[in-house]
């Protein structure tokens, strides 16, 4: 069983991994769909956008779930519209995955995809950045970190991040990619929108991403665009604001190209991870209830984590995995 999937890319190509690579002059950043192949491995292209005298491409592999940033003019491209590439695409992982959190869209709070490896002890960890005043509640990478270094490393942990925390948390978001660079963690970046609007008096159908007025393709748009701003590597997954949607919400962001994922075991709402649950806690300061009872399940599973018997899992791998030899 592999436990983490590393971006292995085109050697000695122009292929941009994970490393920190950051795109400061973006023009023209477009959804864009096409099979994009080259050297026999045909990737799928969801956005394409120039910076500095070159067009690139936004890419995904539609079986690992791994995303990559490359040079248009290295790739045969053939474009296609979205439906046409699900057609295309059909017995893929991804539209497989796109094809689930579609059939979990009628719920107004956590739909999507909610877990993965149902088979295997351990869980995926996801962690959300939303807009604060508080410092990233650093305690989370340092305790995993500590925990798993000795069975596995890098350690994973998706992150949701949004527009507005990067703007504002500059020294923290630097921290994460001096751990990833140093390969004590391995990031999956989850768009979590920009602006992630919320309201204290508005019912859940007409808040966060459903306040009337809200501009989607900013809020999904703007925030890949500052990722490739701020050197990271936008995933191809997609978490709600408070976990909330509707279904019609739910269809623009598989528009997008982007995978719903939500979560099974919000721990500051006493929900309990089981095997193979996507668990949600919060980086970003407002919520250390649910850090203190992550780091708690953490501290009994030492004995566990040692015989390799209870692992961290990248999201990507858990949401292949669920997959894996299905028809769904």
């Amino acid at each position: 069983m592999k436990y983490l999937l590393l971006s292995i890319l085109f050697t000695g190509s122009a292929a941009i991994a994970h490393a920190q690579v950051s795109f400061l002059k973006i023009t023209n950043y477009t959804v864009y769909y096409a099979s994009a192949k080259r050297d026999k491995t045909d990737w799928f292209a969801i956005r394409k956008f120039e910076d500095a005298g070159k067009t690139y491409l936004l890419l995904v592999d539609p079986d690992e779930l791994e995303t990559h940033v490359d040079e248009a003019s290295l790739y045969t491209l053939s474009p296609m519209p979205m439906a046409e590439a699900r057609v295309y695409y059909e017995k893929s992982t991804y539209e497989k995955a796109l094809r689930k959190a579609e059939q979990k869209s009628k719920s107004i709070q956590d739909a999507g995809i909610q877990s993965g490896m149902p088979k295997e002890t351990g869980i995926s960890l996801t962690a959300d950045l939303c807009p604060s005043s508080h410092p990233l509640d650093r305690r989370i990478f340092t305790d995993i970190f500590e925990q798993f270094k000795k069975v596995e490393q890098p350690v994973p942990i998706a992150l949701s991040i949004t527009g507005i925390w990067m703007r504002e948390h500059p020294q923290d978001l630097a921290w994460l990619k001096e751990m990833q660079a140093k390969k004590e963690i391995y990031i999956t970046w989850i768009n979590h929108s920009f602006n992630h609007r919320v309201s204290k008096s508005l019912p859940l159908k007409e808040n966060f991403l459903l306040e009337p007025g809200t501009d989607i393709n900013f809020e999904v748009l703007g925030t890949e665009q500052a990722m490739l701003k701020n050197g990271l590597l936008p995933s191809v997954f997609f978490r709600f604001p408070g976990l909330v949607s509707d279904q019609q919400l739910i269809y623009k962001i598989t528009d997008f190209g982007l995978i719903p994922i939500g979560s099974d075991a919000w721990l500051a709402k006493g929900q309990q991870p089981q095997s193979g649950s996507i668990v949600l806690i919060h980086g970003n300061g407002n919520e250390p209830v649910g850090v203190n009872d992550f780091i708690n399940l953490l501290k009994s599973k030492t004995k566990s984590i040692a015989k390799k018997q209870w692992l961290l899992y990248d999201l990507r791998e858990s949401v292949e995995n669920e997959f894996e030899g299905s028809n769904k």
